[in-house]
């Protein structure tokens, strides 16, 4: 007789199991473009290929969703289309659909962008501004663990980016910043650039990632004094290699 309860509780339990989590509050980065960026070391282009949102962040309840570019930031009115499907329409009626797809986040390709996949971000749980959480990731995938100066001021020191964009052991910066899109990409070109900053002083600098190895070029402006700067990679400065 206590087999038939031993099966409904079996069938129970197995249709929870099997039933899809499409909760799509909370904050989903884009995953993909770190890998990339990792991988090929190339951060602009990985940035463009798997792009150009960074960060969603979606609460339900109060019927808002928002998003990061890494340069703009947009909210929007979160509605229900469906299971596991939304549209946010933001200021302009202009519209995004969204749907939990294989547990990611995914924006359908529209006139304006590609179809994008987002991972649901595993953090603290803290409140935390939009897009840092991508910038997070980003710089603990891409940037983190120790780096020796093999060439380049303060030779045979250690070097550490941290996740929260504190920099150690380079000399004369403090804090850094890669830059993701906006003025700082469209100033840099095809190269990709970092900010580095000591106390209220900072300036930008271009690099190139190389499997373990990590160049870092002066920024020499190539644009007349009353246009918008045009960086070229200049003297290296450092030469980076990581342990």
């Amino acid at each position: 007789m206590r087999l038939l309860p031993l099966l409904l509780l079996g069938a129970l339990l197995g249709g929870c199991a099997s039933t899809p989590n499409n909760d799509p509050s909370g904050t989903w980065i884009n995953q993909a473009a770190i890998d990339a960026a990792r991988e090929s070391g190339r951060l602009r282009e990985a940035l463009l290929a798997y792009g150009p949102n960074l960060e969603w962040h979606i609460d339900p309840e109060r019927q808002q969703a928002s998003y990061s570019n890494g340069f703009e930031l947009a909210e929007g009115r979160l509605q229900s289309a469906g299971e596991g499907r939304w549209q946010v329409t933001f200021y302009g009626d202009y519209k995004e659909q969204l749907s939990i797809q294989n547990g990611e986040l995914v924006q359908v390709a529209s006139g304006y962008w590609p179809e994008q996949h987002f991972t649901r971000f595993q953090g603290s749980g803290e409140a935390k501004p939009l897009g840092s959480s991508f910038e997070q990731a980003l710089y603990r995938d891409y940037l983190g663990g120790d780096w020796l100066i093999e060439e380049g001021l303060g030779q045979g020191g250690l070097v550490r980016f941290n996740s929260d964009g504190q920099v150690q052991g380079l000399p004369g910066a403090e804090r850094f910043a890669l830059c993701l899109a906006g003025d700082c990409a469209a100033m840099s070109g095809e190269h990709d650039s970092i900010w580095l900053q000591a106390g209220d002083q900072g300036s930008p600098w271009l690099f190139v990632h190389e499997g373990n190895r990590l160049r870092i070029f002066e920024a020499q402006n190539r644009a007349q004094f009353d246009e918008m700067p045009e960086y070229q990679p200049g003297p290296q400065r450092w030469l980076l290699k990581r342990r």
